[in-house]
């Protein structure tokens, strides 16, 4: 083979000349980066339908231990697929029933559909299955007769009715094991704390903010009552940012290093 001297080196005259990759037009570059983004939105699509669908909180109905400005991801396989799980307007598709369903277990924190508030998005505790009588009495938490285990847990400082305010807070223990905190803005004597009994219906469940108060809830027939199983969105799993919105909005990104609830990150919800 027969080598010959380019001014920088030997090379050997029978290799083949190197390919130069031709370069995109402006057109053709445009095409490509519409196909990365239809790609990325189809992936998230069908990460958000089957998987995991990001929540706000939007309110402190289930303070203390979801706090407005945390986001979270709702676990969609946890109960199954129903038109809940669909992105809007395809939740207001006459499509009944659950697919794959699971039964959700008492104390889970449950996003839902709430059909009596414009279809929105709600979260709170599940404290009633189908079958069973839930009531208040002074405060108290009833389940089938037999009271809930409540033990005074501290006085905190909270927001009630817009201001805030020194009130006892208390930990409920649900017969499964499942424990929780819960605040009393108006102690044990709430509009909210004598009522009952309610006796939840077949393929329906009883919801309950921990915000006890502070809660539109199931105990509030005519605004939100008995969700229907085909409603459940998914389970509350984990946090996955915080910020604190009386310090910045969550688009004011220049304000976030002293606005992001570091703490809360990644806590799992209970």
């Amino acid at each position: 083979m027969a080598f010959k001297f380019n001014g920088f080196g030997a090379s050997a005259s029978g290799a083949a000349p190197k390919q130069q990759k031709k370069k995109m037009t402006a057109k053709e570059e445009a095409i490509d980066l519409a196909k990365t983004l239809a790609y990325a939105v189809a992936i998230a699509l069908v990460l958000r339908f089957f998987l995991f669908q990001p929540f706000n909180i939007p309110s402190g109905s289930m303070k203390p231990d979801l706090l407005v400005g945390d986001f979270l991801f709702v676990s969609k396989p946890a109960y199954g697929y129903s038109r809940a799980s669909l992105i809007w307007p395809l939740t207001r598709l006459p499509i009944h029933g659950r697919i794959l369903a699971h039964e959700p277990k008492r104390g889970d924190v449950i996003v839902f559909k709430n059909r009596k508030d414009g279809n929105k998005d709600y979260i709170k505790r599940l404290i009633g299955l189908p079958g069973d009588e839930i009531r208040m009495v002074e405060g108290r938490l009833y389940i089938n007769g037999k009271p809930v285990k409540k033990e005074f847990a501290g006085m905190v400082t909270a927001t009630c009715d817009g201001r805030p305010a020194e009130i006892p807070s208390y930990r409920e223990t649900l017969d499964d094991g499942v424990s929780y905190i819960v605040n009393e803005c108006y102690g044990d004597r709430g509009p909210l704390d004598n009522v009952g009994p309610y006796r939840v219906p077949a393929g329906h469940f009883f919801m309950m903010g921990d915000n006890r108060d502070q809660s539109q809830d199931s105990r509030v027939i005519e605004r939100v009552g008995y969700i229907p199983e085909e409603d459940l969105v998914g389970k509350a799993e984990r946090l996955f940012f915080s910020v604190d919105g009386h310090k910045a909005r969550f688009w004011q990104v220049w304000k976030w290093p002293f606005a992001i609830r570091y703490n809360r990150i990644f806590k799992a919800v209970r």
